[in-house]
This record gives C-alpha cells, structure tokens and sequence, in this order.
C-alpha cells in the first residue's frame, strides 16, 4: 500500500518539475514620464529658516513625477500649507482641493475651494489661483472673495505679492461701510 503512495508522489513531482520554468519578474515601466518616481501618503513635514520653524505642509498624496515634460509635482487631494511666526503661533495658511507645482517655472496652480489667510488676517476664496515663485506674483483670473475685519471684497481677477498683502482686485463689487463721523471732517 505504501509502494503505490510513493509511486503516485513521485509522478506527481516528476510531471511538476517537467513544466515550463516560471519566472515571476516586475515589468519594465513603458510610461515612465506617467509614472511618479515619488508617491508619498500622508505626508506632514516641516520647514525651517537658520534653526527656526517656519511651515508646515500637509497632504494626503504627493507625487513627483520627474521625467514628466515639464517635470511636476502633485497633491491629487489637496495640500495645507501653515506659516508660523517667531512664537510658532500661525499667522499665514492656505488650502486647496488640489495643486499642482511645475518645477522649471517654479510656477503652483491650486483649484478648487481654495482658502488663503495671510499676515493681517484677511481671508482670500476662490476656485483658483496660481503662485509664481520666480516673478514672486499671486493672481488668478477667477472670482475671488477677500473678507477683512470691516469689508467684504468680490470681483473678477486678482495679482497680489507673495505676501497677499498688496494686492489689486481687477474688477472688484463688494460691501464698504462707511463711517459717518469720518465723511464729515
């Protein structure tokens, strides 16, 4: 009984080991200008200038697609972005649905519900707007909200500093309350 058993064992390791060699190898990247060379998941760092914490970059998704042609990064599902003081209070942050950074232009295009609030407290929403780095310029050519502690700006189109602190609204409506003890002097 135990002859047949060995037997059966044997041809069935025999016809296992007479089969094709299988090799089991990862494929060659066809698409590498489509394929991130990083793809980070959860992602909070910080940044500091000479010691000192400076920002706080958060996201779910990063990726940095170099051999793309521009060369980009992206935050499929947005980025936060925090800028602290010497206190390490914040006193500057930005939101955004989703970004996008094309290196060579050192250029940032953020969409969709984006939120930015900048050293004086003002807080600027639009759908989206676009940072350069090289010319040091913020604009957008979108609708855009800006609400300070005594007004609320609407309009159509925006270039500001890096800072948003001096900014123009190209076609601005809105609410401007007047003080009536100011008009009579």
């Amino acid at each position: 009984m135990r002859a047949p058993l060995v037997v059966l064992l044997s041809s069935i390791i025999l016809l296992a080991s007479c089969s094709k060699d299988v090799r089991l190898s990862a494929g060659a990247v066809e698409d590498r200008a489509g394929t991130p060379v990083l793809d980070t998941r959860d992602v909070t760092t910080l940044i500091s200038d000479s010691g000192v914490i400076r920002y706080r970059i958060q996201t779910a998704v990063w990726q940095i697609y170099d051999k793309a042609e521009p060369a980009y990064w992206e935050f499929p599902v947005g980025i936060f972005l925090e800028r602290f003081n010497e206190d390490l209070s914040v006193d500057a942050s930005l939101h955004a649905d989703y970004a996008i950074y094309n290196q060579p232009d050192q250029l940032w295009r953020l969409d969709g519900n984006v939120h930015a609030l900048n050293l004086e407290g003002e807080e600027f929403v639009t759908e989206q707007l676009y940072w350069d780095q090289r010319a040091e310029q913020i604009y957008t050519d979108s609708l855009i909200t800006v609400t300070k502690t005594s007004s609320v700006i609407v309009g159509v189109g925006f270039v500001s500093d890096q800072s948003m602190s001096k900014y123009t609204i190209l076609h601005p409506t809105g609410y401007f309350p007047i003080d009536d003890e100011e008009d009579r002097e």
